[in-house]
């Protein structure tokens, strides 16, 4: 079966993995046809494993291999498509970034979901999916903005991982 997994914030923040090493790492551990999509922990690939199993040793094999305590979020191909079609802005919007905030956590997610009202549209908005957060924010104010703020809080760092939706369309292709 065909994967999406995303690894939570790497090469961010120190913490440097060459994707060459990492599709090594995956293949070595049994993954077949791994491959990476730019150089922020986009990896598609295949296994019988699914759900939390495949998640637990996926994360496994990252630990042990790059000593570091790693978070993915995994998902199969048809979800990451019902995902990318269901993005309710307009993702070619000029000056404006697309993208959906995933998590493991229901909680985090509702709780990011909830300060929609409390945004300015003319600056980003966003709006709640199925296991996601859809979120659209004026190019330049990324991490400046107060979803990209709330979403660097502790507490979520180790739940939820940020992907442009321009991205999962190439992980698709």
């Amino acid at each position: 079966m065909d994967h999406v997994i995303l690894l939570r914030g790497i090469n961010v923040g120190g913490i440097n993995i060459k994707m060459a090493d990492l599709r090594a790492a995956l293949t070595e551990a049994g993954f077949s046809d791994v491959r990476t999509v730019l150089a922020t922990g986009n990896v598609h690939l295949r296994s019988p494993m699914r759900g939390a199993e495949l998640k637990s040793s996926v994360e496994k094999v990252l630990s042990d291999r790059f000593g570091y305590e790693a978070g993915v979020i995994v998902l199969d191909v048809p979800t990451l498509r019902g995902i990318v079609d269901d993005y309710p802005f307009d993702a070619e919007r000029n000056g404006w970034h697309p993208y959906v905030i995933f998590g493991n956590d229901d909680t985090h997610l509702a709780e990011l979901a909830a300060i929609g009202d409390t945004l300015d549209p003319v600056l980003e908005r966003i709006a709640a999916g199925h296991g996601v957060v859809y979120w659209e924010v004026v190019k330049g104010s990324t991490t400046d903005s107060v979803v990209g703020k709330f979403t660097a809080k502790a507490k979520f760092k180790p739940t939820t991982t940020t992907r442009n939706l321009r991205t999962l369309a190439k992980m698709l292709a």
